[in-house]
């Protein structure tokens, strides 16, 4: 058995129905997309958490239940009075999608604001998951207070897996992103970019320079998606390049790389050659690519 615990913002997810006008209300974000996935594809046995805060209202109450019916462990869940969950709406064209965010008094802000509860949530752990959204939500100081919580849980033996996800909306500058996710990928064992939002704020050139990047920084594996385009992997020294089969019709592409590193993680816990991982997460991918919303039920 492992235990995992997916770190990060669940939001009110507003998703278009394809009737003109119409939206249907959700619950999704970026890692606990990762984390939902998970759950459905590790035994029944595994344990995937979600630490996250939320407010006292009734939409967060119906979060927390949704979360439970998932099968997340909801136990490290902060409660924050007179806040509330934040909110985003997806806008598609040609299945390729953009958001517009409400999250203003997001009580994730403050999901890192106690150093012994982050402790707590990550005792027992084998894997900590967290992302670029992750840390450009909080403070400074609270940023700092989770990557050194992070730090701490790796040198005892945990293993970190980071996804850089550049939002720069969501920074004061890009040297403060390009910063901060530098300083993430430093503590962790596997980082999951996406090459085309590394080559604008980072100026790589191929993917390769991607890999090469955050391994020099201690990852023991990196591997950059490209879309639909071949991606490209380093585990310890070896590489890998592998290229998606393609997507008959891609009808939504939210979650897309969620749901690539859910299915990808899950290879690897099952002891998946890195090949075969990659292709696990392309797949899973383009299931979800298929259909409406972030978080697929029907994946047959």
């Amino acid at each position: 058995m492992i235990r995992i615990v997916s770190i990060g913002e669940c939001m009110v997810e507003m998703a278009p129905t394809g009737d003109t006008g119409t939206y249907l209300m959700g619950f999704a974000g970026d890692t606990m997309n990762t984390a939902w996935y998970l759950r459905r594809l590790l035994d029944a046995r595994d344990q995937v958490d979600y630490l996250t805060a939320v407010g006292d209202d009734s939409v967060s109450d119906q979060m927390v239940a949704f979360l439970d019916e998932a099968g997340l462990g909801t136990d490290h869940i902060i409660r924050r009075s007179k806040r509330t969950v934040g909110l985003y709406m997806i806008q598609l064209s040609d299945g390729e999608r953009s958001f517009s965010y409400w999250r203003g008094q997001s009580a994730a802000r403050t999901l890192a604001q106690d150093q012994d509860r982050l402790m707590q949530a990550l005792t027992g752990t084998d894997i900590a998951y967290f992302s670029g959204i992750t840390l450009a939500i909080l403070t400074e100081e609270d940023r700092r207070r989770l990557l050194d919580a992070l730090q701490s849980f790796r040198a005892k033996g945990g293993e970190v897996v980071f996804d850089t996800n550049l939002r720069p909306a969501l920074w004061d500058s890009p040297a403060q992103m390009t910063k901060a996710v530098m300083e993430a990928a430093a503590i962790s064992d596997t980082v999951l970019p996406s090459h085309d939002d590394e080559a604008t704020w980072f100026g790589d050139t191929d993917l390769a320079a991607t890999a090469r990047r955050y391994a020099d920084t201690g990852a023991k594996t990196v591997v950059v998606k490209n879309g639909s385009g071949p991606m490209h992997a380093w585990q310890q020294g070896k590489t890998v390049d592998v290229t998606p089969d393609p997507v008959d019709r891609v009808v939504d592409s939210t979650a897309a790389g969620d749901s690539f590193n859910a299915g990808f993680l899950a290879a690897q816990i099952a002891g998946k050659p890195l090949d075969q991982s990659l292709q696990a997460g392309a797949q899973l991918a383009a299931k979800v690519v298929s259909h409406r919303g972030a978080l697929v039920r029907d994946l047959d």
